[in-house]
């Protein structure tokens, strides 16, 4: 069956994040330009950004990290994808990897790169681990908004995905010699889409979501971008540890793009179903009968920018958030008076929602990152907070550390904040405290 295209105002354009990149950096975002390192910052300095961590975090307010690799222009502090490790060994300090991109038009050419970091402190510091550079992507389109990110157990090689396809990562010592290995993938067609994309006879095709099983055996793209023919591509490792092609899976029952996938059971090594959200809709495909199944539930024309399946089916969309009912339905959150519009006083549940992450720890709590800023919920999504401590601003993705802090990141900086400790609980004052 072959939906009718999406019409839908918030399905991105190839001049977005041109236009983004264009655009004058905000006040709040503002810091000085340092120079770029291989090993973060120095370990006085180091120690000195833990302790500020921990006193901001205390006393409710956002931590700003301030030592991602890059010029610190527009975006360069965006992380784009937070991941951590799929099967982490008992009593290793919980590693997370992360994926930037500096593409300002500001910043010379020869210096634009898409950087890898790591942190084993929870996003108080980072270290560059890759630098990725200009021969993989192609910034002219819409990269830096889009790439995709996943890891190996023990993080011993990624996978990132660009404008040019799908590559291998595999770090080195030296940050600024990663071995890349391009992964097969489809081709533009010598009879061109009857959409226009930049893009000729041969060249690869937009890679964009990818997965990769928690044994690290088996992995999942998605391929395509605005040609009306999205492709899930799968592979399997080789005892030489590259990635081999396997096939594609049965297409989706759509023409429009793959925004996002997930897992039924992200950390198992033989998931029985992969959720996958794209330009109006989100489908469930079943690994036993190969057959896809449109997730109820949904409004018409809703971009799925993310999905989460911890404790049940998640999604950030345009225009609102979704709550699980079942493997195959979702609720639409109608209650919630999220901010609309940051110069207008208009509220309402129609957000355009960007990330969502639920704590699998404490399931109950939730963070979104949306178009006007970040939201919480302590009662798994039923009654959603603004954090008012952080920059104004458009965030995109959202990660909970194992202690229930939050990792925060969008145009505006990356931020790590505590919305469910003590100290941030709305506290009630008696009167006499108030004189």
């Amino acid at each position: 069956m072959n939906l009718p295209r999406s019409r839908s105002s918030c399905k991105p354009q190839r001049s977005t994040l041109l236009f983004l990149l264009a655009a004058p950096v905000l006040a709040l975002a503002q810091i000085a330009p340092q120079p770029l390192h291989t090993s973060g910052l120095h370990p006085f300095s180091i120690a000195a950004q833990v302790r500020t961590a921990h006193k901001d975090l205390a006393v409710c307010r956002a931590y700003r990290v301030a030592d991602l690799p890059g010029s610190h222009k527009f975006t360069s502090d965006f992380l784009e994808n937070i991941i951590a490790d799929p099967a982490p060994r008992d009593g290793d300090a919980p590693t997370i990897w992360a994926l930037s991109a500096d593409l300002d038009s500001s910043v010379p050419r020869q210096k634009r790169a898409i950087y890898l970091s790591k942190s084993t402190d929870g996003g108080k510091t980072w270290t560059l681990l890759a630098r990725i550079d200009s021969h993989y992507y192609d910034a002219k389109i819409s990269e830096g908004l889009r790439n995709g990110l996943a890891v190996t157990p023990g993080g011993r090689d990624f996978v990132i995905t660009t404008q040019e396809g799908a590559f291998q990562l595999i770090p080195q010592r030296n940050p600024y010699a990663p071995v890349i290995r391009r992964i097969p993938g489809p081709l533009v067609p010598r009879i061109r889409p009857n959409v226009t994309i930049a893009k000729k006879t041969g060249d690869p095709v937009r890679a964009g979501v990818v997965l990769i099983t928690a044994d690290g055996r088996h992995m999942v793209v998605a391929y395509g971008y605005f040609d009306d023919n999205p492709q899930l591509f799968t592979y399997h490792r080789s005892d030489s540890g590259a990635w081999i092609e396997d096939g594609t899976l049965p297409h989706l029952p759509t023409d429009l793009d793959i925004f996002s996938m997930q897992f039924d059971h992200p950390r198992s090594s033989n998931p029985s179903s992969l959720y996958v959200g794209t330009g109006d809709q989100v489908y469930r495909l079943d690994f036993h009968t190969m057959q896809w199944t449109r997730v109820t539930g949904v409004g018409p024309d809703s971009a799925i920018h993310a999905i989460s399946t911890v404790d049940g089916l998640h999604l950030a969309a345009c225009w609102g958030v979704y709550t699980p009912v079942n493997a195959i339905t979702v609720a639409r959150v109608t209650t919630a008076h999220f901010l609309l519009h940051r110069w207008r006083d208009e509220v309402g549940p129609n957000i355009r929602a960007y990330d969502i992450a639920v704590d699998p720890l404490r399931p109950n709590h939730e963070v979104l990152a949306a178009i006007t800023g970040v939201y919480i919920s302590r009662d798994s999504g039923a009654i959603w907070q603004r954090l008012n401590n952080l920059p104004e601003g458009e965030y995109h993705s959202a990660y909970f550390n194992p202690d229930g802090t939050v990792i925060v990141s969008g145009y505006v900086g990356t931020f790590l904040v505590n919305p469910f400790s003590n100290s941030c609980a709305p506290h009630l004052e008696t009167r006499s405290s108030l004189r």
